[in-house]
């Protein structure tokens, strides 16, 4: 621990956060928002808030990846890009609320503050939205509709807490025209968690006339664009985007790491392969493949 630092000690348990909290900068005042710009510039080029590199090969400096570098077994983070959680959780199944946990969770209770008995669709069955369908069944939503190419989801989705399964292969017709049938006029929210920007417009046009939410967290290739017709905002509906959920990582992840372990939300099952890392190759070619939901790197 570097001198200077208060909040964590030797010995303490840590979740790195690619999305760091110092509660001093504009944005972390604000209380609108959890995009702290406390060391985003030097964090986008790869370096340390020092504008250095705390990694070499042969000589040579490595940049950090997203300020976590996580896939490294040893790394070094700024104080405000580390949460401190309770020492019983284990780590091989903690590490997942770093990303994918908060990413999905958050995107409910803090982007879309979804209320009890609401009607909703999440677009995408990946550990994203599997993780978004459990934070609607905690909060208590009524309908949670699953939307996802690969029938194997359905499965998934159901063991999360999903009511409903549609597969827009399987839909014959206009899949927008079916799901608002469905929800009895629309969803009360969607989640796109896809990154399709064709899927992004379905899942506005899916949500119900008036105040219908669609909260985007699935991140588009670079260069696309998305697009509506304006009528669709004009009569009520609102796109919304989150990242990391919307949570706060040194204030909100500690809470999220004691939901699982008070067992108010599962990330055992969602940790499918656990790999070394001369293996990690493989944890990639089973996600391109479909065949996982996450896999853990483990030293």
């Amino acid at each position: 621990v570097g001198a200077g630092v208060t909040s964590v000690a030797p010995g303490d348990h840590v979740i790195p956060l690619y999305t760091p909290e110092c509660r001093q900068c504009k944005s972390c005042l604000s209380r609108k928002t959890n995009l702290c710009t406390a060391i985003r510039a030097t964090q986008g080029t790869g370096l340390m808030p020092d504008g250095t590199s705390r990694f070499s090969h042969n000589g040579k400096p490595i940049a950090h990846y997203m300020g976590c570098s996580t896939f490294s077994n040893f790394t070094v983070l700024p104080e405000i890009a580390v949460a401190k959680i309770r020492k019983d959780a284990p780590f091989e199944t903690a590490c997942y609320v770093g990303c994918g946990v908060t990413t999905g969770v958050g995107a409910v209770v803090n982007t879309a503050r979804v209320e009890p008995g609401a009607n909703c669709i999440v677009v995408g069955l990946g550990g994203i939205g599997l993780n978004v369908i459990q934070g609607l069944k905690l909060v208590g939503a009524n309908m949670i509709v699953g939307v996802d190419i690969n029938p194997k989801r359905e499965e998934w989705g159901r063991k999360f807490g999903m009511t409903h399964f549609v597969n827009p292969n399987a839909v014959k017709g206009d899949l927008v025209a079916h799901l608002v049938e469905l929800t009895g006029g629309g969803a009360d929210y969607t989640f796109d968690a896809t990154g399709n920007v064709q899927v992004m417009r379905q899942a506005l046009e899916a949500c119900h006339r008036g105040w219908g939410e669609s909260i985007i967290i699935g991140v588009a290739e670079a260069g696309k664009e998305i697009a509506t017709r304006p009528f669709q905002l004009v009569t009520g509906r609102v796109w919304r985007g989150t990242a990391f959920g919307g949570a706060r990582g040194r204030t909100d992840v500690p809470k999220i790491v004691d939901w699982y372990m008070d067992k108010k939300i599962q990330i055992d099952p969602m940790i499918t392969h656990k790999l070394p890392l001369e293996r990690i190759n493989e944890a990639f070619d089973l996600m391109h493949k479909g065949e996982s939901i996450r896999s853990v790197v483990v030293y």
